[in-house]
């Protein structure tokens, strides 16, 4: 889809060997203690909305419950000089394509230096506060799985929502909403018989850089993939559209 990376989700990375469903704990770990913090301390995943989207996220890649219940549990004692802290960092790629990297760490230095490290040996740069982000707008994405439902109906159930905007892929239909109303537009789905694949708060490009040759996409993917392994890397968005 239009602004859509598969970047964008760590459950669509390649096959979870041992070590890296470690980094994926680690990673959805984070992001839980995160959204603890930002909800002043609200452990109810009814009351506070990120939490619930980083419980869902976590168990999208099965994560057992004892691990979700740590972190949340590390979040309410969590030591001052081992917070975790959370950030996004903004990037010029290859092709001059724009990137916002996500990512909460214990140590912004070193998540920083590893950073420019692995764009600079691929042709990238860190960007100033501002370089990027302009290219995108933070939207809440559902995806809906198709199961017989046409494109018409599903975008008469998305607008009587709330939704915004519909894009349809090969297996999925993606409904865009504003940031806010993501929670609602997802129960009145569920209440008309839709079924969710996923739901998420989402960088969303307003506009793309094409790129036709398969070297210069090979290139990219792999410069996206290699920030994303990153422990400290939450999530990944990229303003590039693939022609091969």
């Amino acid at each position: 889809m239009s602004g859509h990376s598969k970047w964008s989700k760590v459950k669509h990375q390649k096959e979870a060997t041992d070590s890296v469903k470690g980094k994926l704990f680690t990673k959805f770990a984070n992001a839980i203690i995160i959204a603890v913090k930002e909800g002043g301390g609200m452990t109810d995943p009814n009351s506070n909305f990120k939490l619930r989207l980083a419980i869902d996220r976590a168990k999208s890649i099965n994560m057992p419950k004892e691990n979700i219940q740590r972190a949340i549990d590390r979040a309410k004692k969590s030591d001052k000089d081992t917070e975790i802290s959370e950030g996004v960092y903004e990037a010029f790629g290859p092709k001059g394509i724009g990137i916002l990297i996500e990512a909460a760490t214990d140590n912004k230095m070193r998540t920083v230096a590893e950073l420019k490290n692995i764009l600079e040996r691929s042709g990238g740069v860190l960007a100033t506060s501002g370089a990027v982000s302009h290219l995108f707008n933070q939207v809440g994405l559902i995806e809906v799985k198709k199961t017989g439902k046409s494109y018409d109906k599903v975008l008469e159930n998305a607008l009587e929502g709330g939704a915004i905007d519909i894009e349809e892929s090969e297996e999925v239909y993606n409904i865009f909403t504003n940031p806010n109303d993501l929670h609602k537009v997802r129960e009145y789905l569920v209440s008309v018989g839709l079924t969710i694949e996923s739901f998420e708060l989402y960088f969303k490009a307003t506009s793309e850089i094409e790129i036709s040759k398969k070297e210069d996409i090979d290139k990219i993917e792999k410069l996206l993939e290699t920030i994303e392994e990153r422990e400290d890397v939450q999530r990944v968005f990229a303003n590039y559209k693939s022609h091969v």
